[in-house]
């Protein structure tokens, strides 16, 4: 029982990053600083998580792969350096490494034109270095060209009518006359390739890639109907039934792009994420979890981090708990998830900008406060 308090307890912290705020790692830092405020011989192990989207990276590499950078191209088709974490033959590749929002410029935008090139790039990467199975985490992409950049990269080959290359980013793909697939590079075909996302939408269509995702990548209502209309002809040259496959539309439907050219499969990011970082061993070594991540609101309960660590908790009879900047789950779906409680930074620093700008010590605060709940 935790109530045995010290002794006992063994606290598992494992939660995604606080967004704008603090890292994954950063998180697991400052919640173990004040659970050890109170209960300072507590026994704490820490798994910053991921869910396959910005951060995955870096949580992979917290659970003890290597870390190793590239130069690839940008979304923007400049130079970038991108990370990639491997231990044996395993690789964690994160889309927006190579191909992400953060590449961008502040308040530039390239809805039309942004390629997932390096994205590619990266992932040749891996399997340079030796990679036999690749976590492709797919989240944060600044893009929306179907993963055709991507498969260019790989030796994809995308035509207009003149035989020329269309151009960059999804606006191009209305000019395709031809995709020829047959230069891909063949290692691909002996890949075990993990399409790991948090989420399932189609690639087109009122739930798909432009309409969904287009807005916070720039586009404008019409660049959404172009964008909409381009991937849909793109699909009907190389396979018009994997484009409504879950995943699909994943990160400007670079998920479509591994699902119909590499064999990719799907599976839920945060599943694919703890599995590969240990979670399963940490959680038999553990009596009380906490996870959380920035926001706990409704999305929380499709397949983010927060979600898939308090159902796996629940299922082993383990009391979950959650951090959060802010709340936006009333007390029943909390109860549904299997987190018993959360502790919303806003709550201690009403000022948004204040609590964004003190996370780290509203954290250390937050989990005195769980200490003094639950472990004492």
């Amino acid at each position: 029982m935790v109530t045995d308090g010290a002794v006992t307890a063994r606290v598992l912290v494992a939660a995604d990053k606080f967004k704008g705020s603090l890292t994954a790692v950063q998180v697991a830092e400052r919640v173990t600083a004040g659970l050890r405020r109170v209960v300072p011989d507590v026994r704490v192990e820490t798994l910053p998580v991921a869910d396959g989207g910005d951060g995955t990276v870096a949580a992979a590499v917290a659970a003890g792969f290597e870390r190793r950078e590239v130069r690839v191209t940008g979304p923007l088709g400049d130079p970038v350096t991108a990370a990639y974490a491997v231990r044996g033959t395993t690789a964690v590749v994160e889309m927006a490494e190579a191909s992400g929002l953060q590449h961008l410029p502040d308040g530039v935008f390239a809805p039309l034109t942004a390629t997932t090139y390096g994205s590619g790039e990266l992932l040749l990467a891996a399997v340079d270095a030796g990679a036999r199975t690749i976590v492709f985490g797919v989240g944060g992409s600044a893009t929306t060209d179907g993963g055709a950049g991507m498969l260019a990269a790989l030796g994809a080959r995308f035509l207009d009518a003149d035989g020329k290359p269309v151009g960059p980013g999804g606006g191009g793909l209305a000019e395709l006359a031809e995709a020829d697939l047959s230069g891909l590079d063949p290692r691909f075909t002996g890949i075990d390739l993990v399409l790991a996302s948090d989420v399932d939408n189609p690639l087109t269509g009122p739930k798909g890639a432009p309409e969904v995702y287009g807005r916070q990548k720039g586009a404008t209502e019409a660049d959404i109907a172009t964008l909409d209309a381009a991937l849909a002809h793109y699909a009907s040259l190389l396979g018009p039934s994997e484009a409504s496959l879950p995943g699909a539309g994943a990160a400007g439907g670079i998920g479509y792009g591994a699902l119909v050219a590499l064999g990719a499969r799907f599976r839920p990011g945060i599943e694919v994420m703890l599995d590969v970082l240990g979670f399963a061993p940490a959680l038999d070594r553990a009596t009380f979890v906490i996870t959380g991540e920035g926001s706990l609101d409704a999305q929380t309960l499709h397949g983010k981090a927060p979600a898939g660590v308090a159902a796996a908790a629940r299922a082993a009879g383990l009391p979950v708990v959650a951090v959060c900047g802010r709340l936006a789950l009333a007390p029943e779906a909390l109860e549904g998830a299997g987190i018993r409680r959360a502790y919303a930074l806003l709550d201690l620093e009403p000022d948004p900008a204040v609590c964004m700008a003190e996370a780290g010590p509203l954290l250390e605060r937050a989990a005195e406060s769980i200490a003094r709940d639950f472990l004492v």
